[in-house]
């Protein structure tokens, strides 16, 4: 029999942008791993020894641990040692947590969990959830000893265990990156910590769960409510005819300074996300993340709105009707070098560009090979950095890719170009 240390199998709930890396990790050092997706045509994709999202050296390690057997994908949940639920955790109506993800993930595996099993929630999820999804284990397994209420003679250990990695890093950083853990007895944290144990170099940071709930939501808001200043300055420098960059660059000399660069708005599933957790759960106390979460989100408002200036300056000068001014969007994901469109304000101003220009937008979109269905119905094409400068009207530089760090001003002459990540004012 197996120590309590042991862990033969691990079953990965969710094979999206972290549980797939994650996954892979583990089936790297030999560890058996049963991936577990709703979604079909990933499974299929990952038993080919292929990956169904952008990561770069993922490709390589998920092709090699499906061909030597380490690791499989299917759809429904089967016995394993630990199961890691890793699934959205978006938000509804006046941003409030959605957990029905964590909550059907959590009755999946119930029917096939055994005594000794560990369970570790890393969905980022808002203070609490933890102890709400072993409430709802033990109500579908009543033959179960579960941690409620600080129980600490239980068949199945429970711990929250963020992930904190940085897309197009993943892999690296899973590795290498310290890692919270989160578990609701101490017996629990001592498992979860033997679990990561099996790749992860950084350390292992322990604490309870409500703690590691609140640290990774924490992590983000302070991010956030960073990168709120720095747009605010940018719409503020434009008032002023300053170039915000170079501010940046200047006051960034100071010893105890370090302004984040301003963009169109923030995006991703973390950051656009997750201090509305916060705020839902302490509505009067969360004044300034509140507020940071208003500026960002009002930011692709503003980088329309100075589309819309420079679109009624070409048509006056052309002498035609505002919606026939081409412009060109330079780049749709939420952030630079991936594929990765949740919650991008890149995509959000493509589309409403779009719907007010109908035909006469197209997008510049490297790392993926068509666009999103709502760019599709509204006749945006993707096209490249070439076609899009010869034809266009006003240029918007949204994402700073690296593949668009070379466009020189000679390219961009006689356009008119909105500018939101400074690779040409910088």
């Amino acid at each position: 029999m197996n120590s309590p240390e042991t862990f033969t199998t691990v079953s990965m709930i969710g094979l999206g942008y972290i549980g797939l890396p994650t996954a892979a990790m583990f089936a790297a050092r030999r560890t058996k791993v049963i991936g577990v997706d709703i979604n079909a045509h990933a499974v299929d994709t990952i038993n080919q020894g292929r990956i169904h999202i952008v990561e770069p050296e993922l490709d390589m390690i998920v092709h090699s641990a499906v061909t030597q057997g380490w690791l499989r994908a299917t759809t429904h949940p089967e016995a394993a040692d630990a199961f890691l639920i890793a699934v959205p955790t978006p938000f509804k109506g006046d941003h409030e947590p959605d957990v029905s993800y964590v909550r059907s993930a959590a009755e999946s595996i119930a029917p096939v969990l055994r005594k000794g099993n560990l369970v570790v929630l890393e969905s980022t999820s808002p203070v609490g959830t933890t102890e709400q999804m072993v409430q709802w284990l033990a109500d579908a397994r009543p033959d179960l000893r579960f941690p409620v209420d600080g129980a600490g003679d239980v068949d199945i250990n429970v711990a929250y265990c963020p992930e904190r990695v940085l897309p197009g890093h993943v892999v690296r950083e899973l590795v290498e990156n310290d890692r919270i853990v989160g578990g609701l007895t101490p017996r629990c944290s001592e498992r979860a910590v033997a679990l990561y144990r099996t790749f992860v170099k950084g350390e292992l940071l322990v604490t309870n769960a409500r703690t590691a709930e609140m640290c990774k939501l924490t992590e983000n808001s302070f991010r956030d409510v960073n990168i709120a200043f720095a747009n605010e300055l940018s719409i503020i420098c434009n008032r002023l005819g300053i170039n915000v960059w170079e501010l940046i660059k200047l006051a960034n000399r100071h010893p105890r300074v370090n302004v984040l660069q301003p963009g169109p708005g923030v995006g991703g599933h973390c950051i656009a996300v997750d201090p509305w957790f916060i705020v839902h759960s302490s509505p009067a106390e969360a004044r300034l993340i509140r507020t940071a979460r208003h500026v960002n989100d009002d930011k692709p408002l503003w980088v329309i709105d100075q589309v819309s200036e420079a679109a009624l300056s070409i048509a006056a000068e052309k002498g035609i009707d505002v919606v026939n001014v081409r412009i060109a969007c330079f780049g749709l994901a939420f952030k630079a070098n991936i594929d990765d469109l949740r919650e991008s304000p890149a995509l959000e101003i493509a589309q409403v560009l779009a719907e007010r220009h109908p035909g006469t937008v197209v997008a510049v979109e490297p790392h993926i090979d068509a666009p999103p269905e709502a760019l599709q119905r509204l006749g945006v094409k993707l096209v490249t950095a070439e076609t899009a400068l010869k034809h266009c009207d006003v240029v918007v530089l949204l994402v700073d890719h690296r593949q668009f760090g070379t466009l020189s001003l000679a390219q961009l002459a006689h356009k008119r170009v909105v500018d939101t990540r400074g690779l040409t004012l910088a």
